[in-house]
């Protein structure tokens, strides 16, 4: 059954991004209000018991009970679909409920798993100490090596899992190319393309079959609620997402949902200015000299630099850098800021910095953190919308105070 919008779709989809962002999937009742209502309602009410029959038999539009539908989630998930360029997309509760639900829709026990070594770290617990209870092997790959993936390949490896640019290291993972061997192995290929995000690349234009987002990110952006949300074509939406979307109730709040749809008319202008801060901020902390190395997807001497460019149209929100004394060090230089937050989420319009091994990848064995590169120096910065001048004047006195 698909969702009425008062849209049609042939039109909305030949809108610009920026049209798209404050227009797209938008329902007004009868009442005709120009701001997305908020349906805060479980269930609803029908003229006759045909009706209920007739709608959960698919044969009425119309909803049921707002586990399954509602009306502001479906309002953000038309315009997540439109801006992604996706057949259809289901909200969830965060971005991990988004990730989970898309590899636990898919695998089945005695299926095999091949994901990049370097993910968000409930990511890679997920995959090697979660999915093993249910009977689903993994093969973890350099996600910059090439012919890892394709090495990895198992007969029945059934889903390819990568975060590219990585988290929280920035490794870029060639899309198209891991796409490509997957569906020669016939496995189906998942991306969680969250420090991208949908405006600064297109993972389906390069064969990604489920694209997977924590919409707490910079989809919301300003640091007030959780959510998540999956796209994907409809054959596998129909068939293999929402059916265990239905039964297991992974669900966004309506209230949630109209944060999103409010954030998304202005997400185009906040991502613009904060990839424009997070160079100006990357070049400048290069600049201080003190850190043993900056890294940023659009800095010349990344070294997936080439890779960045081809895949990506800006650098994105997140830097990464590394203070030469551990962990002791790091923790200096983040309490001496003074604008800047102590932090673990990004996206935000407020500068955040954070600690990955003690905070985003405490759970995560350090054995694995040292093969990801996540070092006790390793700092993660993601960069807001203030002034660049300030945020460089409070990173330098704070390198001073901690002695970089």
């Amino acid at each position: 059954m698909k969702r009425d919008t008062g849209q049609n779709r042939n039109i909305t989809d030949k809108w610009k991004l920026e049209t798209k962002l404050v227009r797209g999937g938008t329902y007004r009742s009868e009442l005709g209000e120009t701001s997305e209502s908020i349906f805060m309602t479980s269930g609803y009410a029908y003229e006759c018991a045909e009706d209920a029959a007739a709608r959960f038999e698919g044969d009425q539009e119309g909803y049921t009970y707002s586990r399954l539908r509602n009306p502001t989630c479906a309002m953000f998930e038309d315009r997540m679909a439109l801006v992604e360029g996706a057949e259809a997309a289901r909200s969830t509760s965060t971005g991990m409920s988004a990730m989970t639900s898309a590899m636990l829709a898919i695998v089945k026990a005695d299926d095999h798993v091949v994901s990049s070594k370097t993910l968000f770290g409930s990511c890679r617990v997920f995959i090697e100490d979660i999915l093993p209870k249910f009977g689903v092997t993994s093969t973890l790959v350099n996600g910059y090596d090439n012919e890892a993936w394709k090495e990895a390949m198992q007969p029945n490896t059934s889903v390819v899992f990568l975060e590219s640019p990585a988290n929280p290291t920035l490794d870029i993972v060639d899309i198209k190319y891991v796409c490509d061997v997957a569906h020669e192995n016939g496995a189906l290929v998942v991306v969680d393309n969250v420090f991208a995000t949908p405006l600064l690349q297109k993972p389906i234009e390069y064969g990604a079959d489920v694209v997977m987002y924590s919409s707490t990110k910079h989809i919301d952006g300003q640091g007030r609620c959780l959510g998540g949300c999956i796209l994907t074509s409809n054959k596998i939406m129909d068939e293999i997402i929402s059916p265990y979307i239905r039964h297991t109730g992974p669900n966004l709040s309506p209230f949630n949902a109209w944060v999103m749809l409010k954030s998304m008319e202005t997400m185009d202008l906040r991502i613009d200015r904060m990839c424009l801060n997070a160079a100006k901020v990357a070049d400048g902390l290069y600049d201080l000299g003190v850190f043993e190395s900056v890294n940023y997807p659009f800095r010349a001497d990344f070294r997936q630099h080439e890779l960045a460019v081809k895949q990506m149209t800006a650098g994105g929100s997140v830097i990464t850098v590394f203070v030469p004394e551990g962990r002791e060090q790091a923790f200096k230089f983040l309490n001496a800021l003074e604008i800047t937050d102590i932090s673990n989420n990004i996206g935000d319009a407020k500068s955040l910095m954070t600690h990955p091994a003690s905070t985003t990848h405490k759970a995560v064995k350090e054995s694995a953190r040292l093969e990801m590169g996540i070092t006790e120096g390793m700092l993660r910065l993601s960069v807001g919308l203030e002034n660049t001048d300030d945020l460089m004047d409070d990173f330098a006195r704070a390198a001073k105070i901690a002695g970089i």
